[in-house]
């Protein structure tokens, strides 16, 4: 009888010894998820901090600046921000192009798009209003009204203007007309001016996707330096 009860209490304190070890196990697994828990969010608050001191430089615009029937990283915003890196500048490019979008549209998103404080914006819009014809004052009022409200919130913000230009087919008064919102905008807002966006691109077709109107990816490459060669005196400004 005595040695049956010996044999309970082993078995017992082994299982008693069993659940303790059990126990502590949990509880050394417990701090260190938590340890890693409080690493991984330091980590994450550091790389936050980072990008907050970046300066933040937007692309707003369409298809054109979207990148649209290539991968994301192949349309020149993606090109810009590796360039970017490669130079060690501390900017993060944001891509705020909408394949579609006219200048109309782009006046009803700006407000929601510039909820991010922008230190560069790029100004891409204007072509599918070529496209389809659209009024030109009403293309220049609504380029002015983007600009505008743009400044209205951040006053010290640098401007781009991409430069598009009409085809011949759309008449000569529309074109001139088109043609002349850009160097306007330019001088208006005392913003650098990329005289044509697709210089050395736009009618390439072996630059260009089978549509003959969107770049392809060797042809991002090429709207990338027409880019850069705006873009450059403002980074040199800003250094």
């Amino acid at each position: 009888m005595y040695a049956l009860n010996l044999k309970k209490l082993i078995f017992i304190w082994a299982g008693l010894g069993f659940l303790i070890l059990l126990s502590n196990c949990k509880n050394k697994q417990s701090k260190a998820d938590e340890v890693d828990q409080i690493a991984n969010k330091q980590t994450n608050e550091t790389q936050k901090s980072i990008e907050e001191t970046k300066m933040t430089l937007l692309c707003f615009g369409n298809s054109l600046t979207a990148g649209l029937g290539l991968n994301e990283e192949e349309a020149w915003p993606s090109l810009l921000q590796k360039r970017l890196d490669s130079l060690h500048l501390d900017y993060r490019v944001v891509n705020a192009g909408l394949s579609g979008e006219t200048s109309s549209g782009g006046l009803n998103r700006i407000d929601w798009v510039l909820r991010q404080r922008p230190d560069i914006f790029i100004l891409e819009l204007g072509a599918n209003d070529m496209l389809r014809g659209l009024d030109v004052q009403s293309t220049s009022e609504n380029l002015n009204g983007i600009l505008e409200k743009l400044l209205s919130k951040y006053p010290d913000c640098k401007i781009i203007i991409a430069g598009m230009m009409s085809p011949p087919n759309m008449g000569k008064t529309y074109e001139q007309a088109f043609n002349n919102i850009f160097p306007q905008l330019s001088k208006e807002f005392n913003a650098e001016l990329i005289p044509f966006f697709l210089e050395g691109v736009a009618g390439v077709e072996e630059l260009n996707l089978p549509d003959g109107k969107h770049p392809n990816a060797e042809g991002q490459r090429i709207v990338l330096e027409n880019v850069w060669n705006s873009l450059k005196n403002l980074l040199k400004q800003a250094s």
